[in-house]
């Protein structure tokens, strides 16, 4: 083992980035580029394992260019996997906190800042980073909000096994935390189970893309490789990272949360895709492997959280031929169109055919509306469902949708589909009728409700309260006065979307100023049908040019409306007015659109004697 470039001090190294790396020649500028430009006190430790395409050699000149920054530790030979050369770039690290990149990823700008920060300002023993993935999967669950604390057993933080995320050393230290050796696949499982049983704090940067992870194109990587996910070899290797957290976590309520994440992801995901993909011979095997994990780990409690899918194959377990038709139900390709959409009364009607490839029959269709800012937030309306359409895959249905019942925020919709009690759930919208179009808004029960199509997928999504959406509405004047007090009396009414909103909506006259963006708002008087009055102090207005809107309560962030109005119906102007500072103020209607604004200057000596003289 030889070293290169090992300036530093430890009292100096905020971050130690460990990167492994072996043939990694085209990928490897970017990985060190982006670990270089961070901004934190960092060193750079690439263990480079038995490098023969030219990674050494572009090593050797960044070491040499990047002296303070970089060290570069060579092993002779390969280990054949990742965990030795992170073991020992670890052994090499002398930063406050570590984190673990591969030489075919890259971190985002601003990445390891945001993260010491956030473990700095939280005392966190790890902190999660949010990963994005270009051409392989991504872990999302867990990335919904920033979280300075975020409980092991109430939060989603142990679905991410993968150990690309930033460690206080000193915990590593503590509890010599390290890499399982000499395996292929899941050595980063054993050392982020370990480090999650000891962390006391463990916090979440979700509003920053933190880390990039890369497939090869040539699919060279470890894990892109056919056997990499060998359900026997998978089913094989989870028992350490299982036996090693029941090690550290007794029974109870935590210990089943964590024991459900491998039930999910680890274990009973083995009777899926990669069930249907085995032979005959090995189907089996994977169900008695499966069956054993099963009597040595499965508790209640974790059996109770399961969904529906996952207890079915737990009851089909000596049914291969069973387990291998939930398999195909599970990974068929969900079929879905939407073949009409409109209002009746204060219900929207969804109609549509959906079932599963190669399947022409559905127990049940349902629609799920899911809250974009909580997707624990679903509301599962039932869809009467009749015969096949004929030349499809699946059933007819049509559902119909109180909007008015959801809340407040952006709701995604979903087709469900049930068959032989497994359901699959799909995006609903993007593939329609010609005909069908986005219905208008809609207000029901004094909260808008806006149906539209997504940008990205076309997708139907709803949004109650306008939200993301602008809110459609006209406030319109039908007379202004003058009256005493420097007021200007108005008279208006107001629809939102076509209806009259509630009294207890139109909240407020709000002014703004055209230039510096000042705004003032004033009282409204609420009327019968839609009507308001109010009469603001325009003649006290800063020297200016205001521009009136209407705000009004729909549900969700206040709505506001452009007034509209006609030169007829706007009083005519008053200059001067009286009292200590002249003032010269003229309502007027806006050429074109016709909206109510509002000039205000302040006279001077000057100005009077040209108002004055001939």
């Amino acid at each position: 083992m030889t070293t290169a470039g090992t300036d530093g001090g430890e009292d100096a190294v905020d971050v130690s980035v460990v990167i492994p790396a072996r043939d990694c020649r085209p990928y490897l500028d970017r990985c060190l580029t982006s670990a270089l430009v961070q901004r934190v006190k960092k060193e750079i430790v690439v263990v480079d394992d038995g490098s023969t395409d030219g990674t050494a050699e572009l090593l050797d000149l960044y070491a040499a260019y990047h002296r303070a920054s970089v060290k570069v530790v060579r092993l002779e030979g390969s280990s054949g996997g990742a965990g030795r050369p992170r073991n020992i770039g670890l052994e090499h690290a002398t930063g406050r906190y570590v984190f673990f990149c591969d030489a075919d990823d890259y971190l985002g700008p601003e990445a390891l800042e945001r993260m010491v920060a956030m473990a700095d300002r939280n005392d966190s023993d790890i902190v999660l980073g949010r990963i994005v993935g270009h051409g392989r999967r991504a872990p999302a669950s867990m990335f919904h909000r920033d979280a300075d604390r975020a409980p092991l057993g109430d939060s989603a933080v142990y679905n991410s096994l993968c150990c690309f995320k930033l460690f206080r050393r000193e915990m590593l230290e503590r509890h010599r935390i390290r890499f399982a050796e000499r395996v292929m696949i899941g050595e980063d499982i054993h050392f982020t189970v370990h480090a999650f049983c000891h962390a006391d704090v463990i916090s979440v940067v979700a509003e920053h893309d933190c880390y990039h992870l890369v497939a090869r194109p040539d699919g060279s990587s470890i894990m892109q490789q056919a056997g990499s996910r060998d359900p026997l070899g998978w089913l094989t290797m989870i028992r350490g990272p299982i036996a090693l957290m029941a090690e550290h976590v007794p029974p109870g309520p935590l210990r089943d949360h964590l024991l459900l994440r491998h039930f999910k992801l680890d274990v009973l995901a083995q009777l899926g895709v990669p069930f249907l993909q085995a032979g005959e011979v090995r189907r089996k095997d994977i169900a008695q492997e499966v069956a054993a994990l099963c009597d040595e780990w499965l508790t209640p409690g974790v059996r109770a959280r399961l969904s529906g899918i996952d207890r079915r194959r737990l009851a089909s377990l000596e049914d291969v031929d069973r387990l291998a038709r939930l398999a195909s139900i599970e990974s068929a390709a969900v079929r879905r169109r939407l073949t009409g959409l409109r209002w009746e009364a204060d219900r929207l009607v969804v109609t549509g055919t959906a079932g599963l490839e190669g399947v022409r029959t559905a127990e049940g269709v349902s629609l799920v509306l899911r809250s974009r800012a909580e997707p624990a937030r679903e509301v599962v309306v039932p869809a009467a469902h009749g015969p096949a359409r004929s030349g499809c895959d699946g059933v007819e249905f049509a559902a119909r949708v109180d909007l008015g019942a959801l809340g407040s925020g952006v709701w995604d919709v979903r087709v469900a589909i049930e068959v032989e009690g497994v359901v699959r759930h799909a995006r609903l919208g993007a593939d329609r009728d010609d005909d069908v179009l986005r219905p208008a808004p809609r207000l029901i029960r004094e909260v808008v409700a806006i149906p539209y199509f997504t940008k990205d997928n076309g997708n139907l999504s709803v949004d109650v309260g306008g939200h993301l959406l602008a809110v459609p509405g006209t406030a319109r004047i039908t007379r202004t006065r003058w009256a005493l007090g420097q007021r200007l009396a108005v008279d208006g009414e107001v629809l939102v979307g076509g209806c009259v909103p509630a009294a207890s909506a139109i909240r407020r006259l709000v002014w703004r100023e055209r230039r510096t963006g000042q705004e003032r708002a004033d009282r409204v008087v609420p009327l019968p049908g839609g009507g308001f009055a109010a009469r603001p102090p325009v003649g006290r207005f800063a020297p200016g040019t205001w521009d009136a809107y209407l705000e009004v309560e729909v549900g969700g962030p206040p709505a506001r409306f452009r007034v509209e109005t006609d030169a007829a119906a706007v009083a005519g102007p008053r200059r001067p007015w009286g009292g200590i500072v002249l003032r010269s103020v003229r309502p007027y209607a806006t050429p074109g659109k016709g909206r109510l604004s509002t000039v205000v200057r302040k006279l001077t000596a000057k100005s009077l004697l040209r108002r004055f003289m001939p």
